[in-house]
């Protein structure tokens, strides 16, 4: 099941498919369940969600607004170079004991087709094809063995970062959270319909319709459970809190010659089974 959050004259609504057919409800129709973020918090099924919505009216995608699935997530993790090659690229150990964590804000978020911001203050924007982890049930000190039980859908992200500000200081939050550089979307797929930690599925990124990041998630350095099992030693995740995994090789930074978006491109994120996540760069 597929559960896009949009817009339509005004209204949020939420919409449930497979992909290609979907049907939902605005805030100003009975029987509307509610925007993603409040069902997530309230532990709702989402399955249950998805199959309420199948006898509601059709919905075009293309001819709504779509926002990002989860417009306020209590927590958005991030995590660096988790890929070998991207760490071979930027200069990092592949095989480090533990993984990179800076966080993103809910602020820098946009949702499919939504423009990506090319900041006056800088020429150095940069793609980074991302999954997205959705959490769904709350947890502490999660082991390995049950830490996907707690995973409730995925989703696709571009970590946009605007690399010059990144760079300056030891600390990315900076570069990471731009105004308009966090597409995220455009819907969430739920864990039952796809591998288990969504592994070995293909990861694609597009510049113009150039394929310039090609990868699997089998090859994350710390996979999905290894995060969550990690990241719960000190923090809670709680429904509705995202993680974003982390963008293999292939960055714009690291090609020769370098490769940043500027106003006019198109950047699209695609990732096999979970959904392809487009946007223009103004």
């Amino acid at each position: 099941m597929k559960l896009a959050m949009f817009e339509k004259d005004g209204r949020i609504g939420l919409a449930a498919g497979d992909g290609k057919v979907f049907n939902g409800l605005t805030e100003a129709d009975s029987g509307y369940p509610g925007d993603l973020d409040r069902l997530m918090a309230s532990g709702a099924d989402l399955a249950a969600v998805g199959k309420a919505l199948q006898s509601a009216p059709a919905v075009d995608l293309a001819k709504v607004r779509l926002l990002p699935p989860l417009r306020k997530p209590g927590k958005i993790v991030c995590v660096g170079v988790n890929y070998k090659d991207h760490a071979e690229e930027s200069g990092h150990s592949p095989t480090a004991l533990y993984p990179e964590i800076f966080a993103r804000f809910a602020s820098s978020l946009i949702g499919a087709g939504a423009p990506i911001i090319k900041p006056a203050a800088s020429d150095q924007v940069d793609y980074e094809g991302e999954l997205v982890v959705v959490i769904g049930k709350a947890g502490r000190n999660v082991p390995k063995s049950k830490a996907l039980e707690h995973v409730a859908a995925y989703s696709v992200f571009n970590d946009v970062s605007i690399r010059d500000f990144q760079m300056r200081v030891t600390q990315w939050v900076m570069g990471k959270n731009f105004d308009d550089s966090g597409p995220f979307g455009p819907w969430l797929t739920t864990a039952d319909e796809l591998p288990p930690g969504a592994a070995g599925l293909r990861l694609t990124t597009r510049l113009n319709g150039q394929v310039l990041q090609d990868a699997n998630t089998k090859d994350l350095i710390f996979d999905v459970a290894t995060l969550i099992e990690f990241l719960t030693q000190g923090m809670t995740l709680n429904p509705g809190d995202i993680i974003i995994t982390g963008t293999p090789g292939g960055v714009g930074v690291s090609r020769k010659p370098q490769v940043f978006m500027k106003a006019g491109d198109r950047c699209e994120i695609e990732i096999e089974g979970v959904g392809l996540l487009s946007n223009p760069v103004a």
